[in-house]
């Protein structure tokens, strides 16, 4: 069986690849982080995920808002869950060694989130029409996991508006899309990226076809820790029952 947190701390990575790594998230709000863990590791969470997703996952059918009324349209399994059925995944989110190189992208540090059931999330895209759709995050960074995806010709693929702030009250979504470019990036199974989700505007493009696997660990800044950061829109998404999605006009 693998042993994360051995795995981990042997794991070698250059300072190069964490340089351009920083210098990719810094300016595109996001950089691809396959490099940072092992690949036995790799196998080992994709492994849990698929099993977790099969037996534990809830479709959701909802739209919030607090960021302009966007859809989720998935299949989830909860932290709670993940905890109860799972060893591997975290004793990954809390490995010393793995926020240590988190740490050394962001320029800043990576640290657990404060709030458990953003902590991390399985997320699949199932159906034609699936999607994670545009949202900023509670907190600063995201680590996600690419456990199964779609060829890119039937979506799936990440886009992202870097440089952008999030109001509740007046989330104002097309305005920040005026705010700079929307940059687009697609990945395969295996592949890990860190996004900058409290500042960075971002959704997964709805799926046409195939199957999108995630898990999505949350982490927090410094500053995450001194601020009132309000929990509606993840209550609502990771409720233990899906409530029917509301009729907009």
């Amino acid at each position: 069986m693998v042993d994360p947190l051995a795995r981990l701390a042997a794991h070698e990575v250059s300072s190069a690849q964490l340089t351009e790594a920083r210098e990719h998230l810094a300016k595109y709000g996001f950089t691809k982080l396959s490099f940072i863990v092992p690949e036995e590791l790799k196998e080992a969470v994709a492994a849990e995920v698929l099993n977790l997703v099969g037996e534990a996952g809830v479709r959701r059918d909802l739209r919030f808002a607090a960021t302009g009324n966007t859809l989720r349209r998935m299949r989830n399994v909860r932290r709670d869950e993940v905890v109860e059925r799972s060893t591997v995944i975290p004793a990954v989110y809390e490995s010393e060694a793995l926020l240590a190189l988190l740490s050394k992208v962001a320029g800043e540090a990576v640290l657990p989130c404060p709030y458990e059931p953003e902590q991390y999330v399985i997320t699949r895209l199932e159906e034609s029409g699936d999607t994670h759709g545009w949202h900023w995050d509670d907190y600063a960074f995201a680590l996600v996991w690419i456990i199964e995806c779609p060829a890119v010709e039937h979506g799936g693929f990440v886009q992202c508006v870097p440089g952008t702030t999030w109001n509740k009250e007046n989330p104002e979504i097309h305005r920040a899309f005026l705010a700079g470019p929307t940059y687009s990036a697609s990945f395969v199974p295996g592949d890990l990226y860190l996004m900058r989700t409290d500042t960075t505007l971002h959704r997964v493009y709805p799926i046409t076809g195939g199957v999108r696997t995630i898990i999505n660990m949350g982490y927090a800044a410094t500053t995450d820790l001194d601020r009132h950061i309000s929990h509606e829109t993840m209550d609502a998404l990771w409720a233990e029952s899906a409530p029917a999605a509301p009729h907009i006009r």
